[in-house]
């Protein structure tokens, strides 16, 4: 596992989870601990820094120490509001970004985006795992706040219409698709807590 200096790790925690019954899904329970924290440790190691992208339930992320960010844009505009607001805050060339409901990151992840980055000379990178793209785990260059931001300001809000607005390199994670088990509801938690 190698530490990327010039990457800020953003774990997307901003949405409604309207599926989770409104939940909030950074902070719910999987075997004794919340979600969030089992990225917080896969995903630490990997950058230089982390941002929370929350908007709600602020003074509990910030118990675990890092700065946490809301949305520059009301009323949960989804991922995309939340990837524009980490890209404004950081410190980093880069943003590597990870959904709160996602607990089962490799510890070779963002090496995995920055190769394919590198590899397609691109300034973004998004996970695939064999058979479809998961947009919500992506490397982006801070060069990029501005078009984003056009992006957003014109009512856009679909990330696969902006990502293929620019050469984005696709980042093989087919030999890990379980980090994709997303937990979207009650029965989604047993599922993380047998792979876990």
């Amino acid at each position: 596992m190698k530490t990327h200096n010039n990457i800020t790790g953003l774990i997307l925690a901003g949405g409604l989870a309207r599926r989770m019954g409104g939940t909030d899904k950074g902070l719910v329970t999987l075997e004794g601990r919340p979600m969030i924290s089992y990225i917080i440790n896969a995903l630490s190691p990997q950058v230089d820094s982390i941002l929370i992208n929350a908007n709600r339930n602020i003074s509990a992320y910030k118990e675990y120490g890092y700065d946490v960010i809301s949305d520059d844009i009301d009323d949960f505009q989804g991922p995309l509001a939340g990837m524009a607001s980490g890209l404004r805050h950081c410190q980093t060339e880069y943003i590597a970004t990870v959904p709160c409901d996602g607990p089962l990151l490799p510890e070779n992840y963002v090496d995995i985006l920055m190769q394919s980055a590198a590899d397609a000379n691109s300034q973004i990178s998004v996970a695939f795992n064999g058979s479809r793209l998961q947009p919500v785990y992506a490397l982006i260059h801070r060069d990029l706040l501005e078009d984003l931001n056009e992006y957003l300001t014109a009512g856009e809000r679909k990330i696969d219409r902006w990502y293929d607005k620019h050469q984005f390199a696709k980042a093989n994670f087919s030999s890990t698709a379980d980090m994709f088990t997303n937990i979207n509801t009650p029965e989604d938690l047993k599922s993380a807590s047998q792979l876990l």
